[in-house]
């Protein structure tokens, strides 16, 4: 049997932390479907549609165990419609782990079949959030080593940013 997991997130931007989380998790797991969660009450910088094109560009060495999709409903119903045993989550800090849990609870009392799989983001992401990528950036901070080369690029497109 395939071992299939659901990893979702905003994704917006993709960084080298979820790279990274997605890297190591496909040592666990056969399949991955990386899952924009499309959230009407967050705004967010790119599209949808973007999100995607990013991440296909971003995640082209995986390309052959992993899916791109995005869904708007409950996650765990998602992850039964696309036969996948488990969800993939990555904690960076302390402060995630609240959230975390109970995300992971409330999933396992709605299908106590789906797993939640929790991995610690790498040292060398710890500190990384989209969202602090973005206020980066906003304000000329060097966000290049953090992010996918055509992240990068598409963050200097939206801010603005001349070449260097």
């Amino acid at each position: 049997m395939c071992k299939t997991a659901i990893y979702p997130g905003s994704f917006d931007p993709v960084t080298n932390g979820h790279i990274d989380i997605i890297s190591r998790g496909l040592m666990i797991f056969d399949k991955l479907i990386v899952t924009i969660l499309e959230n009407p009450a967050k705004t967010t910088l790119f599209t949808i549609e973007e999100r995607m094109e990013l991440l296909r560009e971003s995640l082209k060495k995986f390309s052959d165990r992993i899916e791109i999709a995005s869904y708007g409903g409950l996650l765990v119903d998602y992850a039964v419609a696309r036969n996948a045993q488990a969800i993939l989550r990555g904690m960076r800090a302390v402060s995630d782990f609240e959230y975390e849990f109970q995300m992971a609870l409330m999933n396992r009392k709605l299908n106590r079949d789906i797993q939640t799989v929790f991995l610690m983001t790498g040292l060398r992401w710890i500190f990384t959030s989209s969202s602090i990528i973005k206020e980066a950036v906003k304000f000329g901070g060097d966000i290049e080593s953090m992010v996918p080369p055509v992240v990068y690029k598409k963050l200097k497109e939206k801010f603005n940013i001349p070449e260097k």
